[in-house]
């Protein structure tokens, strides 16, 4: 009598061949676990592009969008004009205005508090896309905003929480 549960030599070296790829879409599948970021920035502004590369380098995917009406937007996304900064971004069902470091964004989608968004509001020295040459990173905070107000979210000096 034959024995059907016997995995034949050929069965098994195709699945051996199949394991690298295996890994490899298990690899991707968290790769595009990470939300899109889109952010609009002003087409002349190289600390927004600055801003930009630093949420990339973290292994978020990223589309720029250029525009000179970042104001309509900045109110249609319900950002207080006290906030305002040189960019916009949306990510996850959040509005990121100004130089947020990647890691209060990456905190921000780990707890998912109640909010509108995180800002950064004017140009901190030493911020991501601020970070240049010689310069001397300044403490800042990162704000959590929303309908209810605003509240500091992290005490930040460069790009690393205080």
């Amino acid at each position: 009598m034959r024995n059907n549960h016997a995995i034949s030599r050929r069965a098994l070296l195709v699945g051996a061949a199949a394991i690298p790829g295996l890994f490899s879409l298990t690899g991707l599948g968290r790769a595009d676990a990470l939300p899109l970021v889109t952010v609009t920035k002003d087409p002349n502004c190289g600390c927004c592009t600055g801003w930009a590369e630093h949420i990339r380098a973290a292994g978020f995917p990223l589309k720029v969008v250029e525009s000179g009406d970042l104001d309509s937007l900045k109110q249609r996304l319900g950002v207080p004009s006290a906030l305002y900064s040189c960019h916009t971004a949306e990510v996850g069902g959040y509005v990121i205005e100004g130089h947020v470091p990647v890691s209060a964004l990456q905190r921000l989608l780990a707890e998912r508090p109640s909010g509108t968004g995180l800002a950064v509001p004017g140009m901190p020295a030493g911020s991501p896309g601020m970070d240049f040459p010689g310069v001397t990173p300044e403490d800042y905070e990162v704000f959590l905003f929303g309908p209810s107000g605003q509240k500091t979210f992290a005490r930040i000096r460069g790009a690393q929480e205080i």
